[in-house]
């Protein structure tokens, strides 16, 4: 039986998220100097950070659950591969139709999951030996949920009103230990957004082993 899950976001445009404001940029450097050339979008939204991706050199392919955001990335980007599956289903019927990956992506999408465990497991069979998972996620330490509470902005910070909002919050040791059970070695670690400690995002990067 699969997981209860969001099958209607709220995609209705193209227009980038304001998370990607902070957060593209060092995806970009990363893919850069890991010398990554073909890349999945694993949550690829409505096909805002494939486009950016897919005007440099790279080969780009999204995939997304939300049938609408998929709708949007083929309407706007019809250079661009994307395909309608979630990391609940078998990644087998992606590597059908493509080609093992140098990298996956997924960017702001983990705190979303239910079984957030099924987003490295299908991100695995989708890559070559050696290469990467770059995930990113809200950061939360010490630092920034004592902060969270002495300015009671926890409420907020929860979203319990946002229907497909965040269900679940990581700190990089949860998110480390998350992705070292299920087959990859973090490399990497960077804070995105905001002041050292308070990032508003962090980006992880793990390699598949």
């Amino acid at each position: 039986m699969k997981d209860p899950f969001v099958q209607d976001y709220g995609w209705n445009n193209g227009e980038a998220c304001g998370s990607y404001e902070y957060i593209a940029p060092q995806v970009i450097k990363l893919i850069e100097r890991l010398n990554i050339k073909r890349v999945l979008d694993l949550g690829s939204g409505n096909g805002a950070l494939c486009a950016m991706l897919g005007n440099t050199r790279y080969e780009i392919v999204g995939v997304e659950f939300d049938k609408r955001g998929v709708e949007i990335s083929r309407s706007l980007y019809p250079n661009i591969p994307f395909y309608n599956f979630g990391v609940q289903d078998d990644p087998k019927e992606l590597m059908a139709c493509e080609k093992p990956f140098d990298a996956v992506v997924s960017t702001e999408v983990i705190e979303h999951l239910f079984s957030p465990h099924r987003l490295p497991i299908y991100a695995k069979q989708t890559l070559k030996d050696g290469s990467y998972l770059i995930i990113s996620t809200p950061y939360h330490g010490y630092l920034k949920n004592l902060a969270l509470a002495l300015f009671n902005k926890w409420d907020s910070h929860h979203t319990p009103l946002w229907h497909g909002g965040h269900i679940k919050f990581w700190s990089r040791a949860t998110l480390t230990r998350l992705l070292e059970e299920n087959g990859f070695k973090v490399i990497e670690f960077h804070g995105v957004g905001r002041i050292s400690y308070l990032w508003k995002s962090m980006i992880i990067v793990a390699q598949k082993i």
